[in-house]
């Protein structure tokens, strides 16, 4: 059975940077609050009009096939991770088909929605494909553009101040070398505090979830299914919404519980790991599981402080800036971890 590597990888960040100060002029909010809570300095915002997901998720896939030395026709399936869609559909993963030239070629597009978790999950499924001998070459690319739905009111800050744009992106490759590639990889749910981190509106539930009627903004003896109902538009109820303390409760508890499952699975332990690389939520949440982990600061790689959470595509984009920083190097013993919306978490274990 052939193992999985990760042949080529790069990401792609908008130019435009959105500063704490500049988000002051939009909301009650300032640059030391926000630090303090997240770490976050900065973000990356899409130009508006000319950016999109899959736009920017095309540039990071293009980075890594350059990267991997292939071109684009080399691939024969695409997977695409996000929760921002240019389109609520079709997905982003024929898109990026459409911008990479290679839609003559009708590979397969496959799209992934698990949010924080997204780039995990992705790439479990893209190990499993290769290892079955379906594939050879399957791009992965995990993109966000937050910016087009957030609440820049001081109603919205505690979410809106936490998210950025920007994209990353892997190819990965079946190779025969003995003890290289993806070693272990673990996925998990619990969908019991679902609508807690979410954005519940638009949505197809019509009022009849299992939560009271009155959080989506309508009965179904009013309005039946309708997809968008007038007091959605009225009172503005299609940005997202956190429990900031519930997910933070519980993404310390899983983070290290994942990461230690794939650890035994491998018959590793943590001092084997070179580099940890969570997604990017929190800061405190990152120092807490190194804490908890008792690993050292260089055996960790964080850079919310510059680019926010950029959920599917906060791995792949912090993996590719420590790949590129020296940081990542043949041999390596990689540990990737996420947790988020859903709630959702897992954890990938690579030798490098």
């Amino acid at each position: 059975m052939p193992s999985t590597y990760i042949k080529g990888i790069g990401f792609y960040v908008p130019e435009n940077v959105v500063t704490n100060k500049d988000l002051e002029r939009y909301m009650d909010t300032t640059d030391e609050w926000i630090q303090e809570r997240t770490g976050i300095q900065e973000r990356r915002y899409n130009t508006k009009y000319k950016e999109t997901t899959s736009t920017i998720g095309a540039k990071a896939a293009q980075k890594a096939l350059d990267d991997a030395g292939m071109k684009a026709e080399e691939i024969d399936f695409i997977i695409f991770a996000t929760l921002s869609p240019d389109y609520y559909f079709p997905g982003c993963g024929v898109l990026v088909q459409r911008h990479l030239g290679i839609n003559n070629k009708e590979v397969g597009a496959l799209d992934v929605r698990n949010q924080c978790s997204g780039f995990i999950y992705a790439l479990t499924v893209g190990d499993a494909l290769i290892k079955t001998g379906m594939y050879k070459n399957i791009l992965l690319v995990a993109a966000e553009t937050h910016s087009m739905g957030l609440d820049y009111s001081t109603r919205g800050r505690n979410v809106t101040v936490i998210f950025g744009d920007g994209a990353g992106a892997v190819v990965l490759s079946a190779t025969d070398e003995p003890s290289r590639g993806i070693l272990a990889n673990a996925l998990h749910a619990n969908g019991e505090f679902a609508e807690e981190l979410a954005m519940i509106n638009p949505g197809s539930h019509g009022g009849v979830h299992a939560a009271d009627p009155s959080v989506f903004g309508y009965e179904p003896s009013e309005y039946g299914q309708t997809f968008i109902s007038p007091k959605m538009m009225k009172d503005e109820m299609f940005f997202p919404n956190m429990n900031g303390p519930l997910v933070f409760k519980n993404a310390v508890v899983k983070f290290p519980e994942v990461i230690q499952e794939v650890l035994s699975k491998a018959g590793l332990t943590k001092s084997d790991i070179d580099l940890l690389v969570c997604h990017q939520a929190n800061l405190r949440i990152s120092q807490f599981v190194q804490k908890t982990m008792g690993l050292k600061d260089e055996q960790v790689w964080n850079n919310i402080q510059r680019y926010g959470n950029t959920t599917a595509a906060s791995i792949p984009i912090a993996l590719a800036e420590a790949y590129q920083a020296g940081k990542v190097k043949r041999g390596d013993l990689i540990c990737l971890a996420a947790f988020g919306s859903g709630f959702t978490w897992g954890a990938s274990l690579i030798r490098w």
